[in-house]
Formats: structure tokens, sequence, C-alpha cells
């Protein structure tokens, strides 16, 4: 939320330098493209925004990472091109089921925060800390419900980094316990801080050249 492509700058690098091909995605309303941003932006919106590179740049067997409510994302592109997607990571992030919003799946504090609108009425405010670059991002993403056609399990891997190094208690700890039982996810542990392509890039680039080596 509120943030660009460029927040994977660094892992964007050191994964081109190894040879891969890497698309640093800003949404639809956010950053450099927040002069597209109104009050119909939405979920829909964000999901198309990953589908249309997926096509326009004819990719297949893709790796798609999504941090924090990037989650949700990644999760209705996938089940909408399973064709073209190989394997999901979530970045400390929400992983949702047909029928869930970010709204249902956060806590109340960050609800607090999501009708914290802009003058437009329809962007949730970037929080102090957040990056200078940050900007505004469409409330209405984060209140639409993703509607699934199929089984998020569908790709062959799914990946959940989780960042352990919170100044104080994380609201995803719950769900990296609950996937570190469950069959079919492998779960990784870094001692970073939510933004972990800021904070562990080293430790983040090993992971996902792991997952697509993997294949």
């Amino acid at each position: 939320m509120c943030h660009g492509g460029w927040c994977f700058e660094h892992v964007t690098r050191r994964l081109r330098d190894l040879g891969h091909t890497v698309h640093p995605l800003t949404l639809t309303g956010v950053s450099e493209r927040s002069h597209l941003l109104h009050g119909t932006v939405n979920l829909d919106t964000h999901i198309q925004d990953v589908l249309a590179l997926l096509e326009g740049e004819n990719l297949h067997d893709t790796v798609l990472v999504g941090h924090s409510y990037g989650g949700m994302v990644i999760t209705g592109a996938a089940d909408r091109a399973p064709d073209r997607i190989d394997a999901l990571v979530y970045l400390d992030a929400v992983v949702p089921a047909d029928g869930d919003s970010c709204w249902s799946l956060v806590s109340e504090q960050e609800r607090r925060w999501y009708l914290e609108v802009d003058e437009t009425g329809c962007a949730s405010r970037s929080l102090p800390f957040f990056d200078a670059r940050a900007t505004p991002h469409p409330i209405a993403s984060v209140l639409q419900p993703l509607r699934l056609a199929g089984d998020p399990g569908q790709v062959r891997r799914r990946d959940y980094v989780y960042a352990a190094g919170w100044a104080d208690q994380s609201p995803f700890t719950t769900i990296y316990q609950k996937l570190s039982a469950e069959p079919g996810w492998t779960t990784h542990a870094l001692a970073g801080g939510h933004n972990l392509m800021r904070d562990t890039p080293e430790e983040l680039t090993k992971i996902l050249v792991d997952v697509a080596a993997s294949r």
C-alpha cells in the first residue's frame, strides 16, 4: 500500500545481476501512478494491472511476489491467469481465501488507518514514517472482497516470508505459524522489519532465486 515498484529496487538489481527478468510493478493510483487515482480504483483494478503486464510482456512460468496488501493482488492474479503463474511468494502479506477482503483480514488498528482518508475521500493517507515517495492508497482496494474461481493452491509452489524483526508485535505472526504447519507451503523467517525487501535484500533474493530454480 502507498508504495511503488521502486521499493523493491535493491532486490530487483540483485536478481537482474543474476540473469533473472524482473518487473517491479506500481499499482494504479499509487506513487508515480497517483494521477490515475479515482473512486473506482479497487482490488480488481490492481489485479488487472498484473494481468495486463503478464499478457503485454507475454510472461509464463512467472513467480509473483506480493508484499503486505499485495498478497490480495497476487492471489487474484494467479486465479485468473493460472497458465502464466508458476509460484507465489507472500512477503509479510495477507493470504486471502475466496470472499476475504484486506479489511476483513487485518486488525482494528489497521482499519483505523484505512479510514484516515485524504481530501478526496477515496484514499487512505500514507503514514508519516513511510518513504517520502509514498502516496495515499485507494481505499476501495482494501474494502473489496476477493472472488476466486479456483483453488489458490493450484500453483506449483507457495512461499511465505515472515518479518521477524518488527519493533512491536507483528500482525502476521498468526498466519506465519498457521502456514508453517500446513502442507503445500514453504515458510521462511527473516530478521527484518515489515519492508524485508529493504531490510534484508540479500536473504530475500536467495529465497526468490531458490523458488525460481526449484521449477
